[in-house]
């Protein structure tokens, strides 16, 4: 069975870009130095039995340091990444210091066979991008999300 995972897209409207939306750049040394095409909607694993609405939260919360927003989640329904994993996401509006992110961590063995582990955040930096920008940062398969959103707000 496909790994599932469950997402936040946090977004805010602003003066200057409009609507922007928050996304995240997974840590580690396989994204080190990938920019466009790696970032992400924060997210993480759920288990069969689990809310996935809950675990969002909970990702969220681990990967960024600080709760999600209160208030309505839109549903942004669900998308397969070219690895199979399921992703469903929800839309919530609120506002987050992106460079004050404090992310859980999790070990790897670096260098490769070297015998070493190293430990290092999930995700290494957040930012808040405009749609024309998020498209260009986030997976591929995560861009249907953002189409999700804006025709979400536009029914609002």
């Amino acid at each position: 069975m496909p790994e599932r995972s469950a997402g936040i897209l946090l977004y805010r409207y602003t003066d200057g870009e409009g609507l922007e939306v928050l996304l995240v750049h997974p840590g580690g040394p396989f994204f080190a130095r990938r920019d466009a095409g790696a970032w992400s909607v924060p997210k993480g694993l759920y288990e069969e039995g689990e809310e996935p609405l809950a675990c969002a939260r909970r990702e969220f919360a681990e990967e960024l340091g600080s709760p999600c927003p209160d208030g309505p989640a839109i549903e942004l329904g669900e998308i397969r990444q070219r690895n199979g994993k399921r992703v469903t996401a929800w839309a919530v509006e609120g506002d987050l210091n992106a460079d004050a992110i404090t992310s859980n961590t999790f070990e790897l063995e670096w260098p490769p066979r070297s015998g070493r582990t190293q430990e290092f955040p999930e995700v290494d930096r957040a930012g808040w991008f405009g749609i024309d920008a998020a498209r260009e940062k986030l997976l591929a398969a995560q861009t249907p999300l953002l189409d999700r959103l804006i025709e979400r707000l536009g029914e609002l």
